[in-house]
């Protein structure tokens, strides 16, 4: 992954977990990366701890659930370092974890304004950039519930299908710039969102052992591969390490 080092990328929802872990796996290859999320104060302690290993990191306030935080994100970013190459739309939520027909329809729709219009409003900041530069890499978050019905996760199911369309689309759109879209479907992570899956109780994932759940530094390790030219075969789908094969090429555990 020597073709990393010197690039700079975006990572939403790097606070903690997944995004945190990302953030942390693409620093370590040498790529400039910006933190962005809600959590200043967590995000500004990980940027510390980065630029004292030697790293270029920024910590940036955002809510992606508005377009102008994430614009504001990218063109901060932009302003420290001269451009974007990868962009990963990590923010993500699985509250509220309930029934149809008992949930919070605030929260519900909230849902769907992180995971759906944050992904949207993350593409519409830095996609004109890199277009105009004809090349650049955003890796959008996935979920095997984008292919599923879950009980309790009918806002989840609905954003992550929602999503692996965002991503189809913005492949076919732009795949002849030179710009690379890919989805990233991890499975289930070792993670605090876990955690309060399993708390719920409510259908078969939250029944799952936590032995079964992968550490999310496998997922970062999966994100930094779909960085590069060798995963260009992926572009406009959802790659998986549910499966052996997922893992071979990323070179993870089997």
């Amino acid at each position: 992954m020597n073709e990393l080092k010197g690039k700079r990328a975006l990572v939403t929802g790097a606070s903690r977990g997944i995004g945190l872990a990302i953030a942390r796996k693409l620093s370590d290859h040498g790529v400039s990366v910006a933190l962005a999320a809600r959590n200043t104060k967590q995000i500004e302690l990980h940027v510390r701890e980065l630029r004292k290993s030697g790293a270029k990191a920024l910590a940036i306030e955002c809510d992606v659930s508005q377009f102008h935080d994430m614009e504001q994100a990218v063109n901060t970013a932009v302003y420290e370092w001269g451009s974007l190459d990868i962009l990963v739309n990590n923010a993500g939520t699985i509250e509220p974890i309930a029934p149809l027909t008992q949930g919070d329809a605030n929260a519900w729709a909230q849902a769907i304004d992180v995971n759906v219009k944050g992904v949207y409003f993350g593409m519409r900041a830095v996609l004109p950039l890199m277009e105009a530069q004809h090349s650049g890499v955003v890796v959008n978050l996935s979920s095997g519930a984008a292919n599923s019905a879950l009980e309790g996760w009918s806002h989840y199911c609905s954003s992550k299908a929602a999503v692996k369309k965002l991503t189809e689309c913005a492949h076919k759109e732009l795949a002849g710039a030179g710009v690379r879209i890919v989805g990233f479907s991890p499975g289930t992570v070792a993670t605090d969102m876990m955690a309060t899956i399993k708390s719920s109780g409510i259908n078969p994932v939250s029944q799952l052992d936590w032995s079964t759940h992968i550490p999310p530094e496998w997922a970062a390790e999966a994100v930094a591969f779909l960085c590069c030219d060798e995963a260009k075969e992926f572009d406009g789908t959802d790659f998986s390490i549910k499966t052996d094969e997922g893992r071979r090429r990323v070179g993870l555990p089997v």
